[in-house]
């Protein structure tokens, strides 16, 4: 059985001994989907007492929040839509303190300290800037998880190191916890902690009943001589969802794997007219919609799959990831207009050839064809990093270029999806997804994959196309320790009998650096930099003959070594 998340909470909120109330607070618990997508937020903002607008900029801070997070794409993991919708909130505050103020002075706009928890599968992530608090109950212990950013002066003088909407720019603290049944979160203002101890607040944890811990807490410091506003969120895990094994197997298998399927039989209102590709994993054939005559390209999962939970799910994820993207350098997946009886995935027929097929066609390309290849596959790229995707297979067999010469990056099945990895673990598999010639060698490391790792297997498509050969040859693969990868060398991309650029060699080595620190930061820099020279690039000498072409190279250090024998052995018979 699956279970989902289940919580109880309560929230309390008061001026307290003040005249105006400058918190604010809220808790929203969405249902499906967006419980299982998005999560539960219990957010919670302070503004500064110094300024007569920061409940303004409180409330605005919250409610802003819980409208905009929950209208982040599904695929980005919680830290990019939290951290995307936060950072502009403070743009906002900013902005509006600008506007509304001739001198600006941060004591005075729109400015307020702002926490976030948000819990979703099993585990919470937490977004903090100021000084309120998030304290973590686990296994009867009190954890206080967030760091004051608050600057000591003297025992009576301090001042917030960090808030919102006091820069142009804000630093986010972070941080994620796995949680279990049965441990709860807190979130206070310092108008609540500091007149109350940890244990004082494990007191009230085990001894209140959660929907009225917040309140018992709120009353407990103001009688305790709070001076300040009084703000609490408490929430208490009753269930946190597990999935295992063969939960997700029953789920996968609701619907029955086809039946074996021929050319010119009919399938599920599909005519089938021919096999387009067959391997241990899937098989793909050439379909025409019995409806409308379309033609399209009908995708089953191989018998071989039938156990495999990993690949199964993998299986499915394609046809989501190909309904999320709108690019025209990307597969489109089509609508399913009628019900669907076994499991399978419909996608549009692209006629054309893969970019391998092109690369054999033309053994010696022109530069500028093979730059407006890598564009439009950068292109496509560009759309799957915008919604927290990286591709990871990214080859010559995985791009097709049609009749009309567009090319579209298509086989998603090794897609990791940012969000979907925070609640189906079966993504973190340690098996190396991508095909080894093209994978990024952060990879061989163990480590996760970044947009950087992508642009690692676009600038080696590029080096290929240019050289027909690999930057690295077999080398990245059999690398897979740091010290093994230290001793890659980079052979440079050009050739005595090619006429590249040795700026375009620079742009292709930088992408394809051994280390992603080492890379291009952005997609765009490269592409921009096989079109223009970049300074920084350019040696002011060609790359030595070892590295353009080490056969020559090495001919010539045997011949000479040659010579110097013969030499040797006359000045001995002389």
């Amino acid at each position: 059985m699956i279970m989902s998340l289940k919580v109880s909470f309560s929230t309390a909120s008061d001026k307290g001994r003040k005249s105006i109330n400058q918190d604010a607070c809220a808790v929203s618990s969405p249902k499906e989907p967006y419980l299982t997508t998005k999560g539960i937020a219990l957010v919670l903002a302070d503004g500064i007492s110094s300024s007569a607008v920061s409940q303004e900029a409180s409330q605005t801070a919250v409610s802003g929040f819980l409208n905009d997070y929950y209208d982040t794409p599904e695929s980005w993991s919680v830290k990019k839509s939290a951290t995307t919708v936060i950072k502009a909130l403070n743009a906002w505050l900013y902005g509006q303190s600008r506007q509304s103020i001739h001198r600006y002075n941060p004591d005075k706009g729109y400015v307020c300290t702002f926490t976030v928890v948000i819990l979703k599968g099993d585990e919470a992530h937490i977004f903090h800037i100021g000084d309120a608090r998030v304290y973590y109950l686990h296994q009867g212990e009190v954890q206080q998880i967030t760091e004051d950013h608050r600057k000591i002066i003297s025992a009576k003088k301090s001042y917030l190191s960090r808030a919102l909407g006091v820069n142009d720019s804000v630093e986010i603290d972070y941080h994620r916890i796995a949680y279990m049944t049965g441990d709860s979160f807190l979130l206070v203002t310092d108008g609540i902690y500091e007149f109350l101890a940890e244990k004082t607040l494990q007191t009230q944890f085990q001894h209140n009943q959660p929907e009225t811990v917040a309140q018992c807490l709120l009353e407990q410091a103001y009688q305790e001589g709070s001076e300040d506003n009084l703000t609490a969120i408490f929430c208490h895990i009753h269930t946190a969802p597990k999935r295992d094994e063969k939960a997700r197997l029953e789920d996968l298998t609701t619907l029955p794997f086809p039946p074996h399927i021929q050319p010119r039989m009919t399938f599920d209102g599909y005519e089938v007219l021919r096999e387009i590709h067959i391997s241990h994993r899937s098989q793909v054939y050439l379909v025409k919609d019995t409806d409308n005559g379309r033609q399209m390209v009908l995708k089953l999962p191989s018998s071989e799959m039938r156990q495999n939970t990993a690949q199964l799910e993998r299986f499915q994820l394609e046809e989501w990831v190909a309904r999320r993207i709108h690019s025209p350098h990307v597969l489109k997946a089509c609508d399913q207009t009628r019900k669907r009886h076994y499991l399978y995935s419909v996608s549009e027929y692209i006629d054309g050839i893969t970019l391998r097929q092109w690369m054999l066609d033309h053994p010696n390309p022109d530069i500028e064809h093979v730059r407006k290849i890598i564009e439009q596959i950068a292109k496509g790229l560009q759309a799957f990093h915008r919604l927290d995707m990286l591709h990871q297979d990214l080859r010559p067999e995985n791009i097709m270029i049609d009749q009309q010469g567009t090319v579209k990056i298509i086989d998603f099945g090794a897609v990791r999806v940012a969000g979907l990895m925070e609640i189906n673990h079966f993504i973190l598999e340690e098996e190396i997804l991508g095909t080894a010639q093209y994978t990024a060698p952060e990879y061989f490391l163990g480590e996760l994959g970044t947009e950087k790792s992508d642009l690692f297997s676009l600038g080696v498509i590029a080096y290929e196309m240019l050289s027909g050969r690999l930057p690295y040859g077999a080398g990245v693969a059999r690398s897979q320790t740091r010290l093994q990868q230290k001793r890659l060398s980079y052979v440079s991309v050009i050739d005595e009998d090619k006429a590249i650029p040795v700026w375009v060699d620079g742009a292709i080595r930088k992408a394809v650096q051994i280390f992603p620190e080492k890379r291009y930061d952005e997609i765009t820099e490269f592409i921009y930099d096989l079109r223009h020279p970049n300074p920084k690039l350019i040696s002011q000498e060609r790359p030595p003959l070892l590295e353009r072409n080490p056969t020559r190279f090495w001919q010539g250090v045997s011949f000479l070594l040659s010579l110097i024998i013969i030499v040797l052995l006359l000045k001995l018979d002389s």
